[in-house]
């Protein structure tokens, strides 16, 4: 397919648009009843054809005052702008308003039209190009093209086509690859076919077969059919304009101002951080303003919160604004009251709550923010990094997940690049290498910690450090933190970690308690003492024995059974004796365990038990069967 351009026309009402589309196109964009009869368009209108090896498809909007609305839900997606200017009114209000809109959407390129040249004589058509050429001085059509023509007549039609066709070539492609982005502007029935919707493709590409989600509602979809200009595809690439026969859904299901997109590809969001910029002529713009909002096709109410100038994060700036002048730009976080699907990098449009009239506009920095302060310098400072680069914006939003860090498929739908700085990845989650760094930190500082305050101990144990240090940060970052500083060789242990040399300190009381006990516990064989008598036996303070005995434990020389505490060389000998009765003996009951090994009730049930547990023996009735 050739390349293929979308072309939006603009200018004020019965500058002869439609008729200049009709000229070009031999389609008449005026689609509505309403239309033909009021003889101005209400709605988008749509028309295509080739000049120069280019493909224009045009979108016709509206110029009356009351559908500029209408006409901005046809403006986000075209790649260059017709301005049609009326050679016998020259530039008017809804001119203006107009081409402001498309310097507000950084519309690189345009062609401008002057038309209804058969109505006045030369002088006027002069007049009209200067007031046109002084209009877009300092923008990007400065340079562009001005084109007299009568759409009646067909004079100057086909040098039009020519500076079309030109501006065409020179407009860069959009990607195909990635997500499909599809902003809908037109939804309607087909008999036989169901629900279709229109729009340009502004990313990715759509194939038939595709299953889609129709956002902000999350609706799940299939791509039943394509078309692009009227003929059947199997796929449609970005920058073209597409009618899609949705599978799966009603037509009162769908909007305009809704998109058709992947599961997943894009958020959902009802407040964002962006630069904000008014036009010269508006009137200031208070904190808190509501305003109307208008993004793609979508239209919603909204209130803007500013923030402070760009200019002004140098040197720590004067404060928060209360209201932004004329002219200039703020950063501001914007507040819509009904859901929205944004991107970084979005243009959109704010027009005055009322009378509606289109007072800036701006671009999209963070589609998600969380519900932070904006009036801050700690707040001036982050819209500065937003503002510097994509990867700079990424590498925020990174640092600001702190230890639960990002996923990488949600940070390339926020911030659209890769982080400008050095990161940790885990698992798909990534991490600031700085967090990580303080991690590995302050979990060093904790275990040395506990080896001062429990010298005692083996080391720290592995969930209560996990806690402590890491919260509800994600288990796979811990993990990855303790494997980093063992292979650095800073940290060993596996349920217990502890410092390199570090370890159980004792006392020299300590180490004189330790070999007493275990000679107690060990003499005493299957009917040991309590520590209380075994701290008496050995003649060792109580709580010097209390702590001693919970380091044998530890270390697996003793070996807690219930209530009691038995050498482990003693439960390991029993062990060996009763495997070795099987086939000597059918049954062991309890009288003949304590007859054979001189025990007590006491002892005698715990340690069957024990062996019951160690799968040594199995209880059968009364008795037990060995295994």
């Amino acid at each position: 397919m050739p390349k293929s351009v979308v072309i939006g026309t603009a200018g004020h009402i019965d500058h002869g648009k439609s008729s200049l589309v009709l000229a070009l196109t031999g389609t008449d964009p005026d689609r509505l009843k309403e239309e033909k009869q009021r003889g101005i368009t209400i709605d988008l209108g749509f028309a295509h054809t080739q000049a120069g090896g280019v493909d224009l498809a045009f979108v016709d909007v509206p110029g009356h005052e009351r559908f500029v609305k209408n006409m901005l839900a046809g403006v986000g997606g075209i790649d260059a702008v017709l301005l049609v200017v009326a050679a016998d009114e020259s530039v008017m209000p809804q001119t203006r308003e107009h081409f402001a809109i498309c310097r507000l959407l950084r519309i690189p390129r345009g062609v401008i039209a002057l038309t209804k040249t058969d109505l006045v004589d030369g002088d006027m058509v002069e007049v009209a190009a200067m007031e046109t050429r002084a209009l877009v001085e300092g923008s990007p059509l400065a340079d562009a093209p001005i084109v007299p023509v009568s759409a009646r007549t067909g004079a100057g039609l086909d040098a039009l086509r020519e500076a079309l066709a030109a501006a065409g070539a020179r407009a860069e492609g959009r990607t195909a690859g990635g997500a499909p982005r599809l902003p809908i502007d037109r939804v309607f029935s087909m008999r036989g076919f169901g629900t279709v919707v229109t729009g340009t493709l502004t990313h990715g590409t759509l194939r038939v077969d595709d299953e889609l989600v129709v956002l902000p509602a999350e609706r799940r979809v299939k791509v039943r059919g394509l078309q692009v200009h009227g003929a059947a595809h199997a796929s449609a690439e970005a920058g073209r304009r597409v009618a899609v026969n949705l599978g799966g859904v009603e037509v009162a299901d769908v909007h305009r101002g809704d998109t058709l997109t992947a599961a997943g590809a894009f958020a959902v969001t009802r407040r964002f951080d962006a630069i904000v910029e008014l036009l010269s002529d508006s009137k200031p713009l208070r904190h808190g303003a509501r305003v109307r909002f208008h993004h793609g096709t979508a239209e919603l109410l909204a209130r803007v919160a500013l923030a402070c100038e760009p200019a002004e994060h140098t040197d720590g700036g004067p404060g928060p604004l209360a209201e932004l002048p004329p002219g200039r730009r703020a950063f501001a976080r914007v507040r819509l009251e009904g859901p929205a699907v944004l991107a970084r990098g979005d243009r959109f449009v704010i027009r005055q709550y009322s009378p509606p009239i289109t007072i800036g506009g701006g671009t999209v920095l963070d589609p998600l923010p969380a519900r932070t302060p904006i009036r801050t310098p700690a707040a001036a400072r982050r819209f500065a990094r937003l503002a510097s680069s994509d990867a700079d914006a990424a590498m925020a939003f990174v640092e600001e997940s702190r230890a639960a860090g990002m996923a990488a498929d949600a940070l390339a739908r926020r911030a659209g690049a890769a982080p400008s700085g050095a990161i940790v990845t885990v698992g798909g989650t990534v991490f600031s290498a700085a967090i990580v760094g303080d991690l590995e930190s302050r979990l060093v500082a904790e275990v040395d910690a506990y080896h001062r305050a429990q010298p005692m101990s083996e080391g720290m144990p592995r969930e209560a450090a996990r806690e402590r240090v890491f919260g509800a940060a994600s288990p796979a970052l811990f993990d990855e933190v303790v494997q980093r500083l063992v292979r650095a060789g800073k940290l060993g242990g596996r349920d217990r970690l502890a410092l390199p040399g570090r370890g159980v300190s004792l006392s020299d009381e300590e180490v004189r308690a330790q070999g007493a006990l275990e000679r107690v516990f060990h003499e005493a064989g299957l009917s040991p003492p309590d520590i209380a008598a075994a701290a008496a036996s050995a003649r060792v303070a109580p709580l010097v024995a209390d702590r001693v005995s919970k380091l044998l434990l530890r270390q697996k020389t003793l070996v807690r059974v219930d209530t009691l505490l038995f050498h482990a060389e003693a439960l390991e000998r029993l062990k060996r004796e009763v495997s070795a009765m099987k086939g000597a003996v059918a049954k062991v009951d309890v009288a003949t365990f304590k007859e054979r090994y001189g025990l007590s009730r006491k002892y005698a049930i715990p340690l069957l038990e024990w062996l019951d547990r160690e799968r040594v023996t199995r209880r059968v009735g009364d008795a037990r069967v060995i295994l």
